[in-house]
């Protein structure tokens, strides 16, 4: 299947879970694909398996976004495909949230996300695809998500007002909202495995 062949698409957090399966669905359709990740030695990993070009950058600060955008460009030039996937989940009940744990989680989930997205604006063709992860976190009310489910409501109410924004130039833009997803993401949450089922 060739589907995607001569299209540029970049992954961010595509080293490891969805972003991981979603960067190799993409070159078994044709797409040459950019992923990236904060620690180089698992994005080195996964480029190796995937045989695709890993880029080391943290969502986290915008001059590594900046970078990364530079270098996506003066490799590829323009870019079709932008999968915002990289982000973090920490559970905390409400009355034991943190401003640490908050801000970790909104400068990754969602300034991250919204400027990944406004850096790789320039380089991404007329009729371009965007697209975030997000999560049902974002509407079901469900406990100790209470930080994770705002960053992504906010991504999500951001993803339509740029959709409306973007229409001029044939960019779409859509969140995707799965539910919980077996991958790494879990292991660092500090949750008991009893704990993580009941999320399923």
């Amino acid at each position: 299947m060739s589907t995607l062949k001569g299209k540029i698409a970049v992954v961010t957090g595509g080293n490891s879970g969805i972003g991981f399966a979603s960067a190799q669905e993409l070159k078994n359709q044709g797409a040459t694909v950019i992923i990236t990740g904060r620690s180089s030695e698992k994005v080195e990993e996964a480029s190796q398996k995937l045989g695709v070009k890993g880029i080391v950058a943290d969502v986290k600060s915008i001059s590594a976004i900046e970078n990364l955008v530079e270098e996506v460009k003066s490799n590829f030039n323009k870019v079709d495909i932008l999968f915002v996937n990289a982000g973090i989940f920490q559970p905390a009940e409400v009355g034991n949230i943190s401003e640490e744990m908050f801000d970790h989680q909104m400068t990754i989930n969602f300034k991250g996300a919204v400027f990944t997205t406004e850096k790789f604006l320039p380089i991404l063709n007329e009729g371009a695809s965007i697209i975030n992860l997000s999560s049902i976190n974002a509407y079901t009310g469900m406990p100790n998500t209470a930080v994770y489910a705002a960053s992504k409501a906010a991504l999500n109410s951001y993803t339509r007002t740029a959709a409306t924004e973007l229409a001029q130039r044939k960019i779409r833009i859509n969140s995707v909202n799965p539910g919980p997803v077996s991958t790494p993401i879990f292991e660092k949450t500090g949750m008991e495995e009893e704990q993580i089922q009941g999320l399923a």
